[in-house]
């Protein structure tokens, strides 16, 4: 079902990183044919996404804007259950989002001398909502509360048309869209929707920065277009790594393998642990719990992939130099004292401390985002919140006395680089 990795007896000069592998998940490759599509949105606007709707969604539809109407029928049709498990996570984010919030930050450094650090919201921000092997409504949610709450003040949101629902995307993504009061919907989907917020195209107006999740298609999109727009990251297939010990439950430990394995083939579920013992009850478990799992083919794939593994170490000390290497997006800890380990962790795009925070929680009402970075970049990268709706501004205010303070040290420096029209600059102000 899922391979070993036995990593016992290796030293420090072992490169952890290299010895738990990914998906291959090969965004080069797929350059030339996103350019392909890319270029075809820019010099040909609406009547390329139109064909690249029936080309890989296989429907046909004459306008790529959702008509609002159409997102609030979708909210007054929703099962009322879905309604109330969707409130409970906007609330819920909504909180940590307001949490988040910087203010402004004045230093004064003498007399008429202030320099104020600036936090400004994007003025328009494009939102993307895969729709392809599962609906994710979810990450409607995780896009849009904290760009509302950072004060972006123009939200735009694509998610492939559906065959099923006339072209439309999901009735779930709308009645979503309706409940945050998103009013401007696309129906589109893949590289074609990145194309179209960098370029604008047709009824959508160009953003200034593109965020969530998708498949190599969107990611590729991002890569080329960053240039020509601001985007989150490039999201590869989603992961978990677990760091466990013999203080466990198997069932447990199975079933957070088998939610992440289900999001894709591709996916990655990888358990590092220093017990034999749970290493061998977590396989009987997935013995047992795939069997029965409605994707069930799905799910064996991405475990039995070479990005899954069970990842045999001396002790939790190695285990943890394991997991940091590793770097997932998600990451559980279910050992004795998880909290204690948890804080010595550096990498991961979020972290579930012990046995009752599974990651399938932070997916919907944790209050968390789950748009996180994948691919071993939670190293240097951080998951989707509200500080990336937002810029940073320098502003400075200096009058006569405080430009007195330092005209001489700017005249040195502007000097030393060989500037002499910087510092001309500065003394023309004191030639009175």
């Amino acid at each position: 079902m899922i391979r070993r990795i036995d990593l016992r007896g290796s030293g420090p000069e072992t490169d952890y990183r290299a010895a738990v592998p990914r998906a291959d998940f090969d965004v080069e490759a797929a350059v030339p044919a996103v350019h392909e599509i890319c270029e075809a949105v820019r010099t040909r606007g609406v009547e390329a996404i139109l064909e690249f709707n029936e080309r890989f969604d296989g429907v046909r539809i004459d306008d790529i804007r959702v008509p609002v109407e159409e997102t609030r029928r979708a909210l007054e049709e929703l099962d009322p259950a879905i309604r109330a498990g969707l409130e409970e996570s906007i609330a819920r984010l909504r909180r940590t989002c307001a949490a988040e919030l910087e203010s402004d930050a004045v230093t004064d450094l003498g007399p008429g001398a202030r320099v104020t650090h600036r936090k400004v919201p994007m003025n328009r921000v494009g939102l993307y909502v895969p729709g392809g092997l599962a609906p994710l409504v979810s990450s409607v949610v995780m896009n849009t509360v904290p760009a509302q709450t950072a004060g972006v003040g123009s939200i735009a949101l694509a998610s492939p048309p559906q065959k099923e629902f006339g072209g439309l995307p999901h009735p779930t993504i709308l009645a979503a869209c309706a409940l945050l009061g998103v009013e401007e919907v696309y129906a589109v989907g893949g590289a074609q929707a990145i194309a179209m917020f960098a370029y604008g195209t047709g009824p959508c107006r160009r953003v200034d920065l593109v965020t969530g999740p998708g498949n190599i298609w969107v990611v590729t999109a991002k890569r080329i277009l960053k240039g020509q727009v601001g985007i989150d990251s490039e999201a590869g297939p989603t992961e978990i790594g677990i760091l466990a010990d013999d203080t466990a439950v198997a069932a447990h430990v199975a079933a957070d393998l088998v939610s992440q394995a289900e999001h894709d083939p591709l996916a990655a579920a990888v358990l590092v642990t220093p017990s034999e013992t749970l290493a061998d009850d977590v396989v009987a478990e997935l013995d047992k719990q795939v069997a029965v799992t409605r994707h069930q083919e799905r799910v064996r794939t991405a475990l039995t992939g070479p990005q899954s593994g069970i990842v045999l170490v001396d002790d939790l000390e190695q285990g943890l130099a394991v997991i940091d290497a590793y770097a997932a997006e998600h990451l559980e800890i279910q050992t004795e004292d998880a909290a204690a380990w948890a804080a010595r962790v550096t990498n991961a795009g979020a972290i579930f401390v012990g046995s009752h925070a599974p990651v399938s929680l932070g997916d919907y009402c944790a209050g968390s985002n789950h748009v996180l970075p994948t691919g071993g970049c939670a190293c240097h990268s951080s998951g989707l919140s509200v500080r990336a709706f937002t810029k940073s501004v320098h502003v400075i205010e200096y009058d006569r006395e405080g430009l007195a303070a330092v005209a001489d040290h700017v005249v040195t420096l502007a000097e030393a680089e060989d500037l002499p029209g910087h510092g001309a600059a500065v003394r023309v102000r004191f030639d009175d």
